[in-house]
């Protein structure tokens, strides 16, 4: 589990395909010697684990699951991904609740330049578009923020100077595609509402019961 809050940028050393799937080193922000092998990262937003260290760096392997589903079939040698490592009990959770496991890829339509901030527009697909709401949570590229606006499959999000300067979504172009998670709250509540209603409906009763009316 983890919190959105990016620890620091890490660099693509090495990438070569593993079988069906992939083995990516990248450089770390932090001290290699704090992570154990089996620990959990996120990498650009997906939860990885650690297989190997260097003195500087972790190599992760990326099944072919996470390759169909996130951006990191198409990273190389020189790119930058955000970093984060799992949260522990006892720690501050200052962004929302991520797993690290993606929902799938959307692609960045539109940007903005605003006096200090700039705003982002993704298109999503739309398969995805009902768990995002207006002023709901969403990670991309594993960066916790909160939906501006959200129209058809498309929403907004605005980047501060912070959040611009410690994570590597200052540098999305028009057309690049970026690795989203949405709030794991909906798809449990909708879960929870799908299963009472296949067998009795979704009633007033129902919907006050779980806290929604």
């Amino acid at each position: 589990m983890f919190t959105g809050l990016i620890e620091g940028v890490g660099e693509i050393t090495a990438s070569g395909r593993q079988a069906e799937g992939l083995k990516l080193t990248v450089s770390l922000p932090f001290p290699a010697a704090e992570l154990a092998l089996g620990d959990s990262v996120a990498v650009a937003g997906a939860c990885l684990t650690v297989v190997e260290t260097g003195s500087k760096t972790a190599a992760f392997e990326v099944s072919p699951e996470t390759l169909a589903r996130t951006t990191l079939a198409l990273k190389k040698v020189g790119d930058r991904v955000n970093l984060e490592r799992a949260l522990r009990l006892g720690d501050r959770l200052g962004g929302h609740l991520v797993t690290g496991h993606i929902d799938g890829r959307g692609a960045l339509r539109e940007r903005r330049e605003g006096a200090d901030y700039f705003q982002l527009k993704i298109e999503m697909p739309a398969a995805l578009s009902r768990y995002v709401i207006e002023k709901g949570s969403i990670a991309i590229d594993g960066v916790s923020l909160t939906v501006n606006t959200c129209q058809g499959n498309s929403f907004t999000v605005n980047i501060i100077p912070h959040t611009a300067r410690k994570t590597t979504l200052a540098h999305l172009r028009v057309g690049d595609q970026v690795n989203l998670e949405t709030d794991i709250i909906g798809k449990y509540v909708e879960k929870l509402l799908g299963s009472k209603s296949e067998a009795s409906g979704v009633t007033a009763e129902l919907l006050a019961r779980h806290g929604f009316l």
